[in-house]
C-alpha cells in the first residue's frame, strides 16, 4: 500500500522562532551581475572544433595568433582539432573588489567531442552595459568522462562539453553602489507578504526605538536611517539583519503531477468531507483452443477464440475527515483512505473543486 508523505512548510515556527531578517530580505540593488564572453580552449587531444566546419573558432584563432605577430589569414590546410570556441560565464557578486578571483563555468558552442585536458586562453568578460569587468584564464575541470572503441562502442557519464575553472577570472572593474552613504533603501521580501512585511517593519521599529521601518506593499519595507544614528547605513543593516520575525505563508497546495509529489503549506485548512475512493480493475484473459476437423471430412484445423473477463472493484468506504483539523490531522485522515500517492492528487482537487479546502493548489 503506497501512502503519501507530505512535506510541509511547518520549519519550527513555534512561538519564539523564526527567521532572521536577512534570510527573508534583501537589499534593493544588492545584487549579482552576470558576465559573459567567448573564448578559445587549447591543447584538446584532437577532440576540438572541427576548422572546416566552425569559420567562428577559425577566425577567432586568427584573431588570437595576429598580436603575437602570427599572420594565418592565408593558410587554409590549418586543420587542427585542438581548439575549440566557447561560451563562458561568471557571476560578479556585489560589492567584489578589483582582483578578487570568481569561478566560470566553459561550454562548448561548435562540434567540439569534448573539452577534457584543454586550458581556457584570455577570455574578457563583459556585463549588460558591455564593459569588461573581469579576464579569465585557467586550466578547465570537467564533471564527466568518455571513452569510445573502434567498432563504436561507447560509454561516459556527464556532459564533456560543460567545464568550470574554479578562481579562473579576475575582477578589473568594480560596480558602483555606495551603501554607506545611503539615507534610506528598500529591504525586498524574498516571499511577498502583506503580514510579514508588516512584522519586519514592527521588529525593527522595537529594536531601533523610532519608527524607522515603513511597510510600502507585500514586496518591499522602506528602512530609513534615524537622524542621530551614530553609524552609517551599513552598521544599521548589520544591526538589524539578525532580528528574529516569524514569516507568514498563504494556504497553498504545490502539486507535482508527474511524480506524484504534493507539499502543502501549514495554514491549509478543510472543511468536514466525507471522502471515499474505490479502484475499479477489468482483467480480460485469452486462452484460445484449437478445433481439429474430423478425419475424410476436408476440414481445416483452426482456433477457437475463448475469452475470460473479471472485474473487481475495490472497497471505497466513506472516511471522514473534521473540518478546522491542524495539517497532521489531515495527512493522517487522507493517508487513512490507503490510496496511492497519485490518487491523493486527484483526491486533493475533488476536494478544492468542492470547496471544502481552504487553498490554492498551485500544479506543477
Amino acid at each position: 500500500m503506497a501512502l503519501l508523505i507530505f512535506a510541509p512548510f511547518t520549519v519550527a515556527n513555534a512561538a519564539g522562532s523564526g527567521s532572521r531578517i536577512k534570510d527573508m530580505t534583501s537589499v534593493e540593488g544588492v545584487r549579482d551581475n552576470q558576465l559573459v564572453g567567448v573564448g578559445l580552449v587549447f591543447g584538446l587531444p584532437g577532440t576540438g572544433d572541427n576548422l572546416r566546419n566552425s569559420p567562428m573558432t577559425k577566425q577567432l584563432l586568427e584573431n588570437s595568433l595576429e598580436p603575437m605577430g602570427t599572420n594565418v589569414r592565408d593558410q587554409t590546410s590549418m586543420q587542427t582539432k585542438n581548439v575549440a570556441v566557447v561560451w563562458v560565464t561568471a557571476t560578479l557578486p556585489p560589492f567584489a573588489t578589483v582582483g578578487t578571483k570568481i569561478d566560470v563555468n566553459v561550454s562548448s558552442i561548435g562540434d567540439a567531442k569534448s573539452l577534457e585536458g584543454g586550458t581556457l586562453s584570455v577570455t574578457p568578460l563583459r556585463g549588460a552595459d558591455g564593459n569588461v569587468y573581469a579576464v579569465a584564464q585557467g586550466q578547465l575541470t570537467i564533471g564527466g568522462f568518455e571513452a569510445s572503441g573502434k567498432s563504436g562502442s561507447k560509454i561516459g557519464r556527464g556532459v564533456t562539453t560543460n567545464g568550470r575553472v574554479a578562481n579562473g577570472a579576475t575582477i578589473e572593474l568594480e560596480t558602483n553602489f555606495n551603501l554607506a552613504n545611503m539615507t534610506e533603501l528598500r529591504l525586498s521580501l524574498r516571499n511577498p507578504d502583506f503580514t510579514t512585511a508588516k512584522r519586519i517593519a514592527a521588529e525593527i521599529n522595537k529594536n531601533l526605538g523610532i519608527e524607522a521601518a515603513i511597510v510600502e506593499n507585500p514586496s518591499s519595507v522602506t528602512l530609513m536611517k534615524p537622524i542621530g544614528y551614530p553609524g552609517n547605513m551599513a552598521n544599521l543593516i548589520a544591526r538589524i539583519e539578525n532580528l528574529q520575525v516569524i514569516p507568514d505563508s498563504p494556504a497553498k497546495i504545490v502539486v507535482d503531477e508527474s511524480s506524484g509529489i504534493v507539499v502543502m503549506g501549514e495554514n491549509v485548512k478543510v472543511s468536514t468531507v466525507a471522502v471515499a475512493q474505490g479502484n475499479l480493475t477489468i482483467s480480460v484473459g485469452e486462452n484460445p483452443s484449437v478445433s481439429q476437423p474430423a478425419p475424410f471430412s476436408q476440414g481445416q484445423t483452426a482456433a477457437v477464440p475463448s475469452s475470460t473477463i473479471k472485474v473487481e472493484e475495490d472497497k471505497g468506504d466513506l472516511t471522514m475527515v473534521r473540518g478546522g483539523v491542524p495539517l497532521r490531522e489531515l495527512v493522517a485522515g487522507l493517508n487513512a483512505l490507503g490510496v496511492n500517492p497519485r490518487d491523493l492528487i486527484q483526491i486533493l482537487q475533488a476536494l478544492k473543486a468542492a470547496g471544502a479546502i481552504q487553498a490554492d493548489i498551485e500544479v506543477m
